[in-house]
């Protein structure tokens, strides 16, 4: 028995490999794109177009993300990553909209990356389960993405 085998590993999952395969055709269209403007406005119609893709309550709580996130932080650049609605600085990734419905999870999340400047300590949360979005939850966000790009 090899290590592999006796380890459990059993490779990727189907939903980890479609994310895959959006992460490689997003990079193919972003090189395929023109002009700089060309290629924001592009990204952002692809963006809008995977949100109006989810299944509710995803696409609300996708369409509202979007929607805080570009109010709170207006430099960041709205683009797909491995099919999920994020926002760049920069050209790297600073924070992603994760929809339950795509990894069959229980609720989507907020996801940062270590380009946040969410440091707080030894520990922080890099990811928060989102259920819905109220008013607090919206502040909250706001708070969260104007931290993250200070």
């Amino acid at each position: 028995m090899s290590s592999t085998e006796s380890s459990g590993y059993e490779g990727f999952t189907a939903e980890e490999r479609a994310a895959m395969k959006d992460h490689a055709e997003e990079r193919k269209k972003a090189a395929r794109r023109g002009s700089r403007a060309d290629k924001a406005a592009e990204a952002v119609r692809d963006l809008l177009a995977k949100i109006a893709e989810f299944q509710e309550p995803d696409r609300i709580m996708a369409e509202r993300v979007h929607e805080v996130v570009m109010a709170s932080a207006p430099d960041l650049a709205p683009r797909l990553w491995y099919g999920m609605p994020a926002y760049a600085l920069d050209g790297k990734i600073v924070c992603h909209f994760q929809p339950a419905e795509k990894f069959k999870t229980r609720y989507a999340t907020l996801g940062f990356s270590d380009r946040a400047n969410l440091d707080d300590g030894a520990m922080w949360p890099v990811a928060f389960a989102l259920t819905e979005m109220t008013q607090e939850v919206e502040a909250r966000i706001a708070a969260l993405v104007k931290q993250a790009v200070s």
